[in-house]
């Protein structure tokens, strides 16, 4: 006994609804993709291109009622900001936190700061740096 087939011939009446499908939810992907990149794009262009001040933590030393850090501080010529440290305890809590201005047309500034605490820290945490 021979069975019918179910297939349709190929060729003959054009592609089936799963192709088309496929095709459809490749364009669609295609297109969220490329949209996904340029907002991440725009994203990163906006945090690192108009970023007037930044800075980096080089270390610390650790007393008992302060820590001394040592911040680096690239910004732009004339730009005024000021960076944001804390000092946590063993515990977790917070047990300093001030900012320090750097104002000036030095575009590099290598400095040693002094952040007084309520009690003795064990950490020393720059959060971010920002222009005025």
């Amino acid at each position: 006994m021979s069975t019918a087939s179910t297939q349709t011939p190929e060729s003959r009446y054009g592609r089936s609804s799963d192709e088309r499908a496929d095709r459809t939810l490749k364009i669609v992907g295609a297109v969220l993709g490329a949209v996904l990149l340029a907002v991440i794009g725009w994203f990163g262009y906006h945090y690192v291109g108009q970023n007037k001040i930044s800075g980096e933590l080089i270390g610390f030393e650790l007393a008992e009622d302060s820590v001394q850090v040592h911040l680096e501080v690239r910004k732009d010529a004339g730009v005024a900001g000021y960076c944001t440290v804390r000092s946590q305890a063993e515990d977790g809590d917070e047990v300093g936190r001030a900012d320090f201005r750097f104002d000036g047309d030095s575009t590099r500034i290598d400095e040693v700061v002094t952040l007084r605490t309520k009690a003795a820290g064990t950490t020393a945490e720059l959060l971010g740096c920002h222009a005025d």
